[in-house]
């Protein structure tokens, strides 16, 4: 009750409304020991009941037009995922139909039907390689000790910050080496079905935009971003059939990720509102092309609570025209 309570006061709605996005990936049906970043199934729905206990969770594009329309009840919320795992679909969504909750989905629409994201192909290769050891120092990606679970996830996520912004010619050239070096094959349905998506949207899902190939905007030519952002628009728009309003920007962090000029193309497209990954709660004075998220990585109902509480604390990141620091 104190969550809600402190949530009521921070959030009030009407002219003051606040409005907290919270973001996810994926949600496995099982707990991995590796993946230990992502929830599996029941700590899924444990969060998702907690959100429906202090919350009031709205559907994203209708939290949006309540926004600007000044009318968003006490304790807002919105829930997102981000890139388009097959697991959305199969493990996620009958999580929220059975609280009678929607998310908005942001698809990266490149990789549907079998494609794979290049940092799942990391993922992916270095936990089934079967080594004890991997040397990938020839590309000077270091030597990784592979004998616990804890000693894999670590070699991953060493990997992926060491690859994650290089150029993406180089990028792939890394994951490439990688696979020559660990072996073994890679699974061709980690991410969504073109027939899935559609599925999701029947059952009353939003589907938003998140660029064709996922790359890092910021390493981008003007040009580049344009097209990744439209084309990902058009696609889906073909394949629902209606006018896709909603974006996520690739990996989202404001200066890092995207930039400025960034933000001008998605103005110029047609959209209602885009996402980051900047932490902090919409307010009627955040940048609708900017809007910030943030979920808890807690796993306790207090941990949890109390930091969703300090998010709403904070003052918005995001600021009307303005790319946060």
């Amino acid at each position: 009750m104190i969550v809600k309570a402190l949530a009521r006061v921070l959030s009030p709605g009407g002219q003051g409304g606040r409005l907290s996005i919270l973001i996810f990936h994926r949600v496995l049906a099982h707990r991995d020991p590796v993946l230990n970043w992502d929830p599996d199934a029941a700590e899924f729905e444990q969060i998702i009941r907690w959100l429906k206990e202090w919350f009031n969770v709205l559907p994203l594009d209708q939290a949006i037009t309540r926004l600007n329309e000044h009318s968003l009840p006490p304790r807002a919320a919105a829930i997102t995922f981000d890139d388009g795992y097959a697991d959305n679909f199969t493990v996620a969504m009958p999580v929220l139909q059975s609280h009678g909750l929607t998310a908005t989905f942001f698809i990266a629409t490149g990789y549907l039907d079998g494609g794979r994201m290049w940092n799942d192909s990391i993922i992916e290769t270095v936990r089934h390689c079967g080594k004890t050891k991997l040397d990938l120092s020839g590309e000077g990606l270091g030597v990784h000790e592979l004998n616990s679970a804890a000693a894999v996830r670590q070699a991953i996520m060493s990997i992926l910050n060491a690859v994650k912004y290089r150029e993406a010619p180089e990028r792939l050239k890394a994951v490439d080496y990688l696979a020559s070096v660990a072996g073994g094959s890679l699974p061709s349905d980690l991410m969504l079905t073109s027939r899935q998506v559609k599925m999701m949207r029947r059952a009353g899902m939003s589907i938003g935009a998140h660029t064709v190939t996922h790359p890092i905007l910021a390493r981008q030519k003007p040009a580049e971003v344009y097209t990744e952002m439209i084309e990902s628009k058009r696609f889906l728009e073909s394949l629902l059939q209606e006018r896709v309003g909603l974006f996520a920007y690739p990996n989202g962090k404001p200066s890092l990720d995207y930039r400025a000029e960034d933000v001008e193309i998605i103005r110029s497209l047609d959209f209602d509102a885009a996402l980051t990954t900047a932490w902090g709660v919409a307010d009627a004075a955040s940048d609708r092309m900017q809007l910030p998220r943030f979920t808890p990585w807690d796993q306790t109902r207090f941990r949890f609570g109390a930091r969703l509480v300090k998010n709403l604390w904070q003052n918005p990141r995001l600021r009307s025209g303005q790319l946060a620091d």
